[in-house]
């Protein structure tokens, strides 16, 4: 690993890596925030941050201002970049398609399938890395936002023996469903509907009970609600099993990290209440 940056912050630190990834086949950058006290004695849980489309890893260390409640709760943070990079990576003209919306999952189908294996990479490599080299304990959570929220309640419906718990802001709920999902799935995955709704949240929901508690805040001022994030749907779904999952509709807010930084305390406490737990 290569430390490229670092910052002081609320009495941590703040630095960004690159690394070459095996799975993705390409150098990766992550950021990561360190509060005082984390030692090797004393490792601290660690809360996963997904990002959204056209976002880096540094699109939420820089605006969402978390790491003062981070630093109280004694929880590290690490945001991850949102797509593999490079000049042979492959790529699209259009914002949603390719280099900045890797949408979590594992590509099959050329030419995105050599290096689009974000789902592996965030669930498997990533956290791997993070706990062999950092003062970090096993116990996690996944949080995200946006396409990163769809990340994050993806990856923790599937891994539930990984994280404490799952929290997002106005996920793609039902990606099968709206534009960004189906252009997306359709690049990615090709035609394979089954394999779609492995990568669904509320796909995933309406098979089982989820093991893991979820928190969604989503404003209903957002430009996007309606034509693509249908938290709606991830509702219904949720109380087909009668999951553990409370969505908060916040009254005027849009999709923008204004949203992000009224609210992200509260998710670091969900969170913390998890993660601080002895088991």
């Amino acid at each position: 690993m290569n430390n490229v940056s670092q910052n002081r912050v609320c009495s941590g630190w703040h630095r960004q890596y690159t690394h070459d990834s095996e799975v993705l086949g390409c150098e990766m950058r992550f950021a990561l925030f360190l509060p005082i006290g984390a030692t090797t004695t004393k490792p601290v849980p660690v809360l996963y941050w997904l990002s959204g489309l056209t976002c880096t890893d540094e699109n939420f260390m820089q605006k969402a201002g978390a790491f003062k409640m981070a630093a109280e709760l004694g929880i590290a943070i690490v945001a991850p970049d949102t797509s593999p990079r490079g000049d042979d990576v492959a790529d699209d003209d259009s914002y949603d398609l390719g280099q900045g919306a890797g949408f979590y999952l594992n590509a099959t189908q050329e030419p995105w399938s050599k290096h689009y294996q974000m789902y592996d990479y965030i669930s498997q490599e990533l956290p791997q890395l993070i706990e062999e080299h950092f003062p970090v304990s096993s116990k996690k959570s996944i949080s995200g936002h946006s396409m990163g929220g769809h990340g994050a309640i993806t990856i923790g419906l599937k891994n539930p023996h990984r994280y404490r718990s799952i929290s997002a802001f106005s996920p793609i709920c039902n990606p099968m469903n709206v534009p960004w999902g189906k252009k997306a799935f359709s690049a990615y995955l090709g035609d394979n509907l089954e394999l779609w709704r492995e990568y669904d949240s509320c796909e995933l929901l309406k098979r089982a009970k989820s093991e893991l508690p979820i928190l969604v805040d989503q404003g209903d001022a957002d430009n996007f609600l309606a034509e693509q994030l249908s938290p709606e749907q991830l509702i219904k779904a949720a109380n087909e099993w009668d999951s553990d999952v409370t969505v908060h509709m916040q009254h005027g807010y849009d999709h923008s990290y204004y949203f992000i930084s009224s609210f992200i305390d509260q998710h670091l406490k969900f969170h913390a209440k998890y993660l601080l737990m002895e088991r």
